[in-house]
């Protein structure tokens, strides 16, 4: 049997070192809570002082997963217009946009990669205001931004991301909390709540028996809970190589809903709020069609559902849920590929640090 809370960093078993990363995650929320919140609002404060009138979000794999949580915020919270780069616009077209008074913020575990610290370069000598956020202080990415943020998760080695996504959506929502003058309390129940998450690995082990021959899952979700989705197909597809697809459950219906029948596994991340509101008919529809529909969400939810995960979301507010909603998905990929006799520690053909151009 695998288990994340007591697996030894020293032994050869498989998915060991995704395994202690991930049962670290409540104390690098708290870390983050506790040492870096200050930081976090004072470079907010620096930033909210030069108004910046639009935002752009650069990123890759995991990370833009959590920028595209960030543009939810920022669009959401302050009202501000947002936009996901397309970096070869820039480092392959040579493109050279106007982004005077323009905020761009780039998301990186590593900050290495070439093309996010050309783009972020490129967009400081285009007027940009620049902020990276990154797990690592002292990289390229963070030497040539104007602002950074550390998203302090420690040491990351296991392909996976785990810890420093997590880390990242924290970061990310303090950040925007500090723009618009807020406090961040609704964060500070965080910490807890992931622990009893991690604490339930036998109930996601029971679930990841349904899919250790699965040919193919969709995950859906709305809202805040979209970019939950989107990482949690990453993070199967990359530990078990099963095919993935993440819709927001207004495009599944434009679609991508007819390759849905009664062997297609489903899972829906519901967040409890307006984005678990809009999913509603899309879960409709699902049930209509014979999904094996298994839900991540409030019990009044998974109720109705083939099978699911109860998320703990009384007095959780709504924008932090998604700190939560990965937690149960990333053990979810763990436990499905340890069933398939794979080790997700070391995925094949990938690298920890992506070096793309």
């Amino acid at each position: 049997m695998s288990t994340v809370t007591t697996a030894d960093p020293q032994s050869e078993l498989p998915g060991r070192i995704m395994a202690r990363e991930m049962a670290e995650q409540p104390a690098v929320l708290r870390r983050i809570l506790d040492e870096g919140a200050p930081a976090i609002r004072k470079v907010a404060q620096e930033i909210a002082a030069r108004a910046p009138r639009f935002v752009l979000l650069t990123a890759r794999g995991t990370s833009d997963n959590a920028a595209l949580y960030a543009k939810y915020l920022l669009e959401i919270r302050l009202g501000l217009p947002c936009g996901l780069t397309s970096m070869s616009t820039t480092t392959a077209y040579g493109a050279r946009p106007d982004l005077t008074d323009v905020l761009v913020v780039t998301v990186s575990q590593s900050g290495g990669s070439p093309d996010l610290v050309a783009s972020t370069r490129a967009a400081r000598a285009a007027g940009a205001i620049t902020l990276a956020v990154t797990n690592n202080p002292g990289s390229p990415l963070a030497g040539v931004s104007e602002y950074h943020v550390d998203i302090m998760a420690g040491p990351e080695k296991a392909l996976p991301a785990t810890k420093t996504y997590t880390a990242s959506l924290l970061a990310l929502y303090l950040f925007v909390e500090g723009l618009r003058g807020g406090d961040g309390a609704p964060a500070q129940v965080l910490p807890d709540l992931a622990a009893g998450l991690l604490a339930r690995q036998d109930e996601v082990r029971a679930l990841a028996a349904r899919y250790r021959f699965a040919e193919r899952m969709v995950i859906t979700s709305r809202g805040y809970g979209y970019p939950t989705a989107k990482e949690a197909a990453l993070k199967l597809m990359e530990t078990s190589y099963i095919p993935a697809l993440a819709y927001s459950g207004a495009d599944l219906l434009h679609g991508p809903l007819a390759m849905v029948d009664n062997v297609s596994p489903v899972i829906a991340v519901v967040t409890d709020g307006k984005g678990g509101e809009a999913l509603q008919p899309v879960l409709d529809r699902l049930r209509g069609r014979g999904a094996d529909l298994v839900v991540v969400g409030p019990r009044s939810r998974v109720e109705h559902a083939s099978a699911g995960f109860v998320l703990p979301t009384e007095n959780v507010a709504e924008e932090v849920q998604p700190v939560l909603e990965i937690i149960p998905l990333q053990l979810l990929a763990y436990e499905v590929t340890i069933a398939r006799g794979q080790d997700p520690d070391a995925p094949r053909a990938l690298a920890k640090v992506t070096e793309t151009h």
